[in-house]
């Protein structure tokens, strides 16, 4: 067996280690190691997926001039066709076949044929009365909710699934009646909430299971009428709920909260159902390691981001799922799917490399666009013979005559698409979320910057004089609200924006307060409080009696004893950060 290799980034110069196992996958599935770190190929998959920036342009298609909402603004070089005309067979992907020529690199020639084929405009799938959705499916009466699947009368959310009526949430399911949720289930009538399960009427709570009244409380379960962690009569919470409708009672509320939130001990991992293996947020994970946001099963994988239901054997992937296995370095893929590699955009099919945007399609090299085909090569029909021998050609090809990118890196047969022939600018792609760059950073690593364009709103209500929900009137949904960060942050903030009806009138129902900032900053505040894809070796800050740092007193006995918890784990929590990190065993004996 193949040893433990240290390698050299060829992008960022840091080092990273290959696996004995690591090998393996690569062996099986006849691919060569890879030369980016881990962290370098999660971003070079996001530099190709724009999924909140939306622009208006005009229809590609022949015979039509209407103007789009679209992920590609029009300066893109993309062509672009509206969802109907896209899925139709009124044109025919294939009429943009072009020959291989191997006197040129391979990525010069694909990135040709990209820039030819039309893309459809977003990818909103089924969708009903929700035309500003983006990596969506099966959205009704929705609005700005991107990469999220099958919600009813919500706006402004993402990663989230099977929700009703909820507003600004991140990865979570199954809600009705809630707003600012992150990573929550099974939730109603509540705001505010962290990696916390059936609440119901609740607000400010971290890490709570099947509470109800509660406010501002961290690591509770089956508990009612409690705030700050104690328990509380009737009318002392409501007196506490009246607080929170003054500007003053809630800051002071959010500070104290702040304070108990750092005095709680942490589960080392936010996972369920998991089985040897490491990463945050897995449901149903076996034999992986360093995964994150899994709705499994997922099984014997590595490095993969964003999975949904029945995945095998997957390295390297970014919103992937729906029966996929065997496959490597791909984003948005899945649907009954397997032998998948350096792809994006890409649904039911199998055997396809180098594609972009196929739907049933298998045996596909360096194709765009294509639907229920199979033995093409950049877009040109092959036979099955002639199909299997120029693929092999063409791998040695690109082995010997690499592209080389403007920073120097080299992509051989390997490598999944250059950063630099993205049809987006690194900042409205996902990587500037999570790997964000500054203009000069991104112009010196040779990656795509658009300048925003100016935002000349009048704004008609300043942040400060937002009115209290009680007294604010329906004509608040005609104001031109200023956004409170006015621009000045790296969050693509709007500088202005509007609260749409159904939202003022959800939160009128509620009693919510009114948001202060716009949606883009919204959505970064949210993405600020989790972890990131990103693991650190640490040991259980138990230390028998007390937490580590003296702050928390243990409530019960602990298997350790009156000594130092052993446990080591691998977590997404990192070292300099105040919050108290138990392992399971220890954190079960506390919060479970």
């Amino acid at each position: 067996m193949t040893k433990t290799e240290t390698r050299i980034c060829q992008n960022c110069k840091r080092e990273f280690t290959i696996e004995p196992e690591d090998f393996a996958f690569y062996e099986k599935i006849q691919v060569p190691p890879p030369t980016f770190c881990p962290e370098c190929r999660l971003c070079r998959h996001l530099s190709w997926r724009n999924e909140r920036g939306l622009h208006k342009r005009k229809c590609d298609a022949p015979g039509h001039s209407e103007n789009l909402i679209s992920m590609y603004s029009q300066e893109s070089p993309i062509e672009v066709y509206c969802h109907q005309y896209w899925w139709s067979d009124e044109w025919d992907p294939m009429q943009y076949g072009q020959e291989y020529d191997f006197g040129k690199p391979f990525f010069e020639q694909w990135k040709e044929l990209l820039y030819k084929v039309p893309t459809p405009a977003l990818i909103n799938i089924d969708a009903v009365n929700s035309d500003y959705c983006n990596f969506t499916y099966q959205s009704k009466n929705c609005y700005l909710n991107f990469a999220s699947d099958m919600n009813e009368d919500s706006a402004y959310l993402y990663h989230s699934i099977q929700n009703k009526n909820c507003f600004d949430m991140l990865g979570s399911r199954k809600n009705e009646g809630c707003r600012e949720l992150n990573d929550c289930e099974g939730c109603y009538n509540s705001e505010y909430l962290t990696l916390s399960d059936s609440c119901i009427d609740s607000r400010y709570c971290y890490d709570c299971r099947n509470v109800r009244n509660c406010i501002g409380c961290v690591g509770l379960r089956n508990a009612k009428y409690y705030v700050l962690n104690q328990e509380r009569s009737e009318e002392d919470y409501q007196n506490e709920l009246e607080e929170l409708k003054t500007p003053e009672g809630r800051q002071n509320f959010e500070e104290e909260f702040s304070k108990l939130l750092v005095q709680k001990p942490r589960k080392f991992s936010n996972s369920r159902h998991v089985v040897n293996s490491t990463g945050d947020y897995l449901k149903e994970v076996k034999n992986s390691k360093n995964c994150f946001d899994i709705e499994g099963p997922l099984e014997d994988s590595k490095f993969v981001i964003y999975g949904v239901t029945d995945m095998r054997n997957i390295y390297d992937a970014y919103a992937v799922g729906v029966n996929l296995e065997n496959s490597y370095d791909i984003m948005d893929a899945g649907s009954n799917m397997h032998d998948v590699a350096f792809c994006g955009n890409v649904w039911d099919g199998y055997s396809l490399r180098y594609s972009y945007f196929l739907r049933n399609s298998s045996n596909c090299f360096g194709c765009v666009g294509l639907r229920n085909k199979q033995y093409c090569i950049l877009n040109k029909q092959y036979s099955k013979e002639e199909y299997r021998s120029f693929v092999s050609k063409i791998i040695k090809q690109m082995n010997e005559v690499p592209y080389v990118d403007k920073g120097g890196r080299v992509y051989r047969y390997g490598e999944f698409f250059p950063i630099e022939i993205s049809p987006f600018a690194y900042n409205e792609s996902v990587a500037q979320e999570y790997f964000p760059l500054d203009e000069d950073g991104a112009r010196i690593a040779n990656y795509g910057w658009r300048t925003l364009e100016e935002r000349n709103y009048k704004i008609t209500l300043q942040p400060d004089k937002i009115p209290e929900i009680a007294v604010a009137e329906d004509s608040i949904v005609s104001e031109i609200i200023g956004c409170a960060h006015q621009g000045k942050c790296n969050e693509r903030c709007t500088v202005g924006f509007k609260i749409i009806p159904q939202e003022f009138q959800f939160y009128k129902k509620m009693g919510f307060t009114l948001p202060r900032l716009c949606p883009n900053c919204r959505h970064y505040e949210r993405l600020r409080q989790r972890n990131p894809f990103k693991l650190w070796h640490r040991k259980c800050q138990c230390s028998g009696a007390k937490s580590e740092d003296g702050v928390y007193q243990n409530t019960a006995a602990h298997s350790h004893g009156a000594g130092k918890c052993p446990n080591e784990f691998e977590t997404s929590y990192a070292p300099n950060k105040p919050d108290i990190v138990y392992c399971e065993e220890c954190y079960n004996s506390e919060i479970a």
